[in-house]
């Protein structure tokens, strides 16, 4: 019934989907195993992609031809660039979608996607022989062999589901849990924990008062995640409107297109009081929950312990999609009863007739700390056996995807007998995700901020085509035309830059522009790149004073002008973090043998021996950056290679 698969994917979330793409665009004779195929690339939470971080990760994975950006853009109800008040470094794109459109575009583009099956079962074994995966078993009784296999579980494996004292098995709300993997990975050596997450309740948008909120609009400017343009849908005019030709509530034209807005309320202390009359209640605080949620996006009644000096919490009010009056209350996940739920709510500023959909509840699921996998995504233990997503402890769409991505590029690697396909901590957050995942581990759910990247300088938004699309297209993913676009722009931005040291500014041609931003006047004949230099000043509103300049980027993409002005403003930081880089990459070369004999080193601190043996780090620098391993332990090492 089946044929012999080059690489199984078990699961079709955010990480599944794109393992299964990136795989199947490679080359590899791939099936993806869904126990739903209603239900692929679900938004099982919020219906965003990007922001903080996050944003940089989506378009990484755009640029190295994955699908999850061009989903976006295609789905996206709103658009938002965050943190522009500050440098190029910390801008972050972030898209409100719609989130039955989002699904429905990531199914079609995986359905029209050649060497890609889909299979709807559930998956309750592997098949190994040898330390070796040779496929999987499923619910239905089928064997399927495949040379690799790559899973992507999500909060399926022993799902629980919490809403107050009610708690049932499964993976989502209204969906089975997922068993027999966990057991038998056990059985194989791996050690597995317990980990929690949470969601918000979902609102009927029609009895909301939305005139007791802040409004939230979109950018004017919008932009989108994919290097590859127009894949933006604003201009589908049956998008504007609902059924009755009337418009959306709070539909907003920007430069002729449409967005939605969004809307911001707070609690209070009344709205806090009545949550705590459900904490005896909590399965959180009464000891039901066993798994760590997450530090960074905590339960409301988390945030209510845990910042009690905190009067009040800011609540977003998120449209599900273009047509739908399904309200996502972000910054409101919680487990508590269903009925302190809906009193709670009725508190909250526009919200006193509120009516919900669904209640908020917490899930709690198995993982597997990720420091038993390599760079690849590969386990230690289980040759060709990939882990991708919360399987591996962290949270969030986007680090979900960019992990499934690496799985399924390097699950082709191997059964094609190719290079290991890896990036590092300077090359992309992707990078940075996967190294403190596999040295570092986590105990909590792990997500993705600017912070994380000591590099951040060099990892923007901006710049993520030039940055990674050449690496993915020697390797066959990123297509023919993704590096003409990327190989375009890198040329036109070089030419722009050498031909504005020869256009020059004269005093009394832009004096009275520098008067009008309170910047002091020329003095001398000055040219372009300098005056691009000064704090305020633009590279289009340079150009409207000059004919020479203006010619130069008549018909130049706003994308380009924008990475000419960052490359000249940035420069002489951009040069120090290249400079860092290279200091730090001395060490990445110096590389240790697979069968390096730790045992022998007994000078080496206990910890830092037992986590060398564990890790098994493939250079210095990577051990210097192992949890517990002190720069004494790392000398020690260089010392006895010899170096």
């Amino acid at each position: 019934m089946f044929p012999l698969y080059d690489v199984i994917v078990v699961g079709a979330g955010h990480a599944g989907c794109e393992a299964a793409a990136a795989a199947a665009n490679l080359g590899s004779k791939t099936l993806l195993i869904t126990m739903n195929m209603q239900t692929i690339a679900q938004m099982s939470c919020n219906p965003a992609m990007g922001g903080i971080a996050k944003g940089q990760i989506v378009r990484e994975i755009d640029a190295l031809g994955g699908y999850s950006g061009i989903v976006s853009d295609k789905s996206m109800i709103q658009f938002r660039m965050l943190n522009k008040s500050k440098g190029p470094a910390m801008w972050s794109p972030r898209t409100q979608n719609d989130r039955h459109l989002f699904a429905a575009t990531w199914r079609e583009m995986l359905e029209h996607t050649d060497n890609l099956d889909i299979w709807q079962d559930s998956v309750c074994g592997l098949i190994v022989s040898r330390g070796t995966i040779e496929g999987v078993r499923t619910n239905l009784g089928i064997e399927i062999r495949g040379k690799s296999v790559v899973l992507t579980n999500g909060t399926f494996l022993n799902g629980v589901i919490h809403i107050g004292e009610k708690n049932f098995g499964g993976g989502r709300m209204g969906e089975n849990k997922a068993t027999g993997i966990t057991e038998q990975l056990l059985e194989l050596g791996f050690e597995s924990d317990r980990l929690k997450t949470g969601t918000p309740p979902r609102l009927d948008g029609r009895s909301l008062d939305y005139s007791k909120m802040e409004i939230q609009d979109g950018d004017e400017d919008v932009v989108g995640f994919s290097y590859l343009g127009n894949q933006h849908p604003f201009e589908v005019k049956s998008k504007e409107f609902t059924t009755n030709n009337e418009p959306s509530p709070g539909t907003k034209r920007s430069n002729h297109k449409t967005q939605r807005c969004c809307w911001v309320t707070y609690t209070d202390s009344k709205v806090h009081d009545m949550l705590k009359t459900g904490f005896e209640k909590s399965p959180m605080f009464r000891g039901r929950i066993e798994g760590t949620g997450p530090r960074y996006c905590p339960s409301i009644e988390d945030k209510i312990n845990r910042f009690a000096d905190r009067d009040r919490h800011q609540l977003f009010v998120e449209p599900e999609g273009w047509n739908t009056v399904e309200i996502y209350l972000n910054g409101f996940s919680t487990s508590l009863p269903e009925d302190v739920q809906y009193k709670a709510l009725k508190l909250i500023p526009g919200l006193e007739n509120v009516k919900m959909f669904r209640p908020g509840y917490a899930i709690e699921y198995d993982y597997f700390p990720p420091t038993q996998l390599t760079y690849t995504l590969e386990t230690k233990l289980i040759r060709n056996l990939f882990f991708a997503g919360q399987i591996n402890g962290t949270t969030g769409y986007e680090e979900a995807a960019c992990q499934g991505l690496i799985a399924g590029i390097n699950a082709h690697q191997n059964v094609h007998e190719k290079a290991a396909f890896t990036l590092s901590r300077s090359e992309a957050y992707i990078g940075v995700l996967i190294d403190d995942l596999i040295n570092k581990g986590t105990d909590e759910p792990y997500r993705m901020f600017t912070s994380r990247a000591e590099y951040r300088t060099l990892l923007r938004q901006d710049n993520a085509d030039i940055r990674l699309t050449a690496m993915s297209h020697a390797i066959g993913l990123a297509s023919d035309d993704r590096m003409f676009h990327v190989k375009h722009k890198m040329d036109q931005v070089e030419q722009i830059k050498q031909a504005m040291k020869e256009i020059s500014f004269e005093a009394a041609q832009i004096n009275a522009y520098f008067e009008s931003i309170n910047s002091s006047p020329l003095t001398e004949r000055t040219n372009s790149i300098k005056v691009l230099l000064r704090p305020n000043v633009t590279l289009p509103q340079i150009a409207a004073l000059s004919e020479d300049l203006s010619a130069l980027l008549k018909d130049v993409s706003r994308e380009t002008i924008e990475q000419v002005e960052i490359q000249v403003k940035y420069d002489s930081y951009i040069e120090k973090e290249k400079e860092l880089v290279a200091k730090a990459n001395s060490l990445e070369e110096l590389i240790i043998p697979d069968n390096f004999d730790y045992e022998n080193l007994k000078s080496l601190s206990s910890e830092g021996k037992q986590k060398f043996m564990k890790i098994r780090p493939r250079t210095l620098g990577q051990a210097g950056r192992i949890s517990g391993v002190n720069p004494t332990d790392v000398q020690i090492l260089m010392v006895y290679m010899g170096r």
